[in-house]
């Protein structure tokens, strides 16, 4: 016996199981609440990490465990699409111009990891696709023509009791026979079927495409007109939303609820909808439709010396709002209100599509 003449021995012993305690509780408790490139790369710490993260039941973990806005999607009319990450050590895909598709496509929806996109030629295919794991699905063809520029939202919410995503893709589109209405066909994944909606919407004329969001399993569009039409898929009926909308801005969710940003001058406004029944009430009711919720004064660097232009905004969410102005994009902290340049993008159709870098599967 060493008498306790040995203490190193000791302390040594504590410290591996100290070691080998964090290493477990960064395996089965922080790995999932990363983003997708960043576990690609972590694949590599030792082989029970790269058979662990490789497994369906890790994948189903990370998508419901990982929501966070990873990067933008940016694309001009006809062209490759590109990814602009927010962090491009964390966040990316391996192929950003989606070219592990069958045929060169344009991105028209996002939710929660998965790409909506459409052929650019041909049938005009739909195909939804999470770029992180280059999984890719063709949907069958819809019963109606959409038109040349479809109002696409899909909808896509990670569930613990599903290892394989089920979504919903809704598309608004100008009715064929009727003049000025909008319909709406809707694809289920469940189904493996488009279903013809039997509302018709007269008041919303025409939507923007790559506008439409979604919150509680109703669609938002942005209209030409500026107005917002909403189509609430477990009713089945649609309305028209007005006020607090301008074409340089964009709809988004802040806290359940739907937003809206916009840019006038030096200020970006951030609005969130209070009372959707006041859309309906008499014109001398006091309730409100939208209240302001953050005002965040703009520099001159950030206006690019043009002090009474509208600048497009490219994503608003409950934490941050991107917006782009003199070929760069910017990120607008709405808890601290500090305005931080991204990258330099000089060519996209100024719409933008948000994504989250998850391993959810097809």
């Amino acid at each position: 016996m060493d008498g306790g003449k040995n203490p190193g021995k000791f302390f040594g012993t504590r410290n591996n199981k100290i070691y080998m305690d964090l290493k477990l509780i960064i395996r089965e408790h922080a790995l999932q609440f990363l983003p997708a490139k960043s576990l690609f790369k972590f694949r590599g710490v030792c082989r029970d990490w790269k058979l662990m993260i490789s497994t369906p039941f890790f994948a189903h973990n990370q998508s419901l465990s990982f929501s966070s806005v990873s990067g933008l999607f940016l694309q001009t009319s006809g062209g490759q699409p590109t990814f602009i990450s927010l962090d491009p050590e964390a966040c990316g895909v391996p192929d950003p111009s989606l070219k592990f598709l069958p045929v060169p496509v344009d991105i028209v929806a996002s939710s929660n990891g998965l790409l909506c996109c459409q052929a650019q030629t041909g049938d005009k295919a739909y195909y939804i696709c999470n770029p992180a794991t280059m999984q890719w699905k063709k949907l069958p063809k819809p019963t109606m023509e959409h038109g040349h520029e479809p109002a696409v939202v899909l909808i896509f919410k990670p569930s613990l009791l599903n290892f394989v995503a089920e979504y919903k893709l809704i598309c608004g589109f100008r009715s064929v026979d009727m003049d000025d209405a909008t319909e709406f066909e809707i694809y289920s994944s469940k189904d493996e079927s488009w279903k013809v909606s039997g509302e018709m919407n007269y008041a919303a004329k025409k939507l923007i495409p790559k506008s439409g969001v979604s919150i509680n399993d109703v669609a938002y569009w942005q209209t030409c007109y500026g107005g917002i039409l909403a189509f609430d898929l477990t009713k089945d009926r649609s309305q028209l939303i007005h006020g607090c909308h301008s074409t340089n801005g964009t709809l988004g969710e802040m806290n359940g609820k739907l937003c809206t940003a916009f840019t006038f001058g030096h200020t970006l406004t951030v609005s969130v909808i209070s009372n959707i029944y006041s859309n309906t009430m008499q014109m001398s009711s006091q309730a409100r439709l939208w209240d302001d919720k953050v005002r965040v004064p703009l520099s001159n660097e950030v206006l690019d010396g043009n002090l009474y232009d509208q600048f497009p905004v490219l994503y608003a969410g409950s934490e941050a709002v991107f917006l782009f102005s003199g070929q760069c994009i910017y990120r607008v902290d709405l808890k601290t209100k500090e305005v931080k340049f991204v990258v330099e993008a000089s060519r996209f159709d100024r719409r933008a599509i948000p994504y989250v870098n998850s391993l959810v599967a097809l």
